[in-house]
């Protein structure tokens, strides 16, 4: 599923990135890589989807979450 149906305050671990050549390097310039685990800081509808990862806070747009598929941690 996509990164964008994770709820605030869980944890995930990205799976595929899809997408043109722009956004495959821009996406995975700023750390985010298929193994890579994110944490969800605020996902409010219509709003950037926050996530925590690698030690950096990254605001990402309802379009790019739709191309990065993810699979929920198990605590």
């Amino acid at each position: 599923m996509s990164i964008s149906e994770v709820r605030e305050n869980e944890d995930a671990v990205i799976t595929a990135i899809q997408g043109d050549t722009r956004f495959m390097s821009r996406i995975t310039s700023i750390g985010l890589t298929p193994g890579c685990k994110i944490s969800v800081i605020k996902n409010d509808k219509n709003r950037p989807l926050l996530v925590y990862t690698r030690d950096t806070m990254i605001a990402l747009n309802r379009k790019e979450c739709s191309g990065i598929t993810e699979e929920e941690v198990k605590a």
